[in-house]
């Protein structure tokens, strides 16, 4: 599949496209993680795609294959405290920003997946279903996916009981049961998201369900 969205926008100026999507803006626990990527202008890669369209071996491939292919990528991560703090929209804001940032290259226009991103000293351009448009967005998603799923188990070997490297962190009756029998974790958990609010007060025997 060719995602050629990209090309409209390419012009003498404008050379190096930059494409940004997240990972993680739904579940209930780890970090949200953004990516940024930079192909050449010539670049091509049909296996490409959304990585929700991809499964985790396919992902896992072209995570390599775009680590090798791009000019430049970068990613960033918030925490789920910071999630907390300033909620997951902003968050994910944030993400991007710094994955922009840690990209350490130039670059002349930015294309999200349907996200307004202001105070970047170039122009943005929020395409919704970008990932399933551009291949810089999609091969962003891959690099987003893949970090973040990583990073999941990580927290599954640390964390056995909660079954992590199955679900992601999303909340899947395994997740929920799980929160249930054993509660939430500090600094792993988003604990203004309200299935997890729920077991804490269930917890306090506030709610008579439980």
């Amino acid at each position: 599949m060719s995602l050629n969205y990209q090309e409209q926008f390419y012009t003498d100026d404008i050379n190096l496209i930059v494409g940004v999507d997240e990972a993680g803006r739904g579940p209930l626990a780890g970090p949200v993680v953004a990516a940024a990527v930079i192909f050449s202008r010539a670049y091509i890669n049909i296996e490409i795609n959304d990585s929700k369209k991809l499964t985790e071996k396919k992902r896992e491939y072209l995570f390599k294959v775009i680590q090798k292919d791009a000019i430049a990528i970068g990613v960033g991560i918030v925490s789920p405290d910071k999630i907390d703090e300033i909620n997951i929209y902003e968050a994910t804001k944030v993400a991007m920003k710094e994955a922009i940032k840690n990209l350490n290259c130039n670059f002349d226009l930015v294309l999200t997946d349907a996200m307004k991103l202001n105070g970047l000293s170039k122009p943005v351009i929020d395409i919704i279903k970008g990932d399933a448009k551009a291949l810089p967005i999609a091969a962003a998603s891959i690099i987003a996916k893949v970090t973040r799923d990583h990073l999941m188990n990580e927290l599954a070997n640390k964390y056995p009981q909660y079954g992590f490297e199955k679900h992601k962190g999303y909340g899947t009756k395994v997740h929920l049961d799980a929160l249930k029998k054993f509660g939430p974790i500090e600094h792993v958990h988003r604990f203004t998201f309200k299935p997890v609010i729920d077991v804490i007060y269930r917890k306090m025997n506030l709610f008579e369900d439980f």
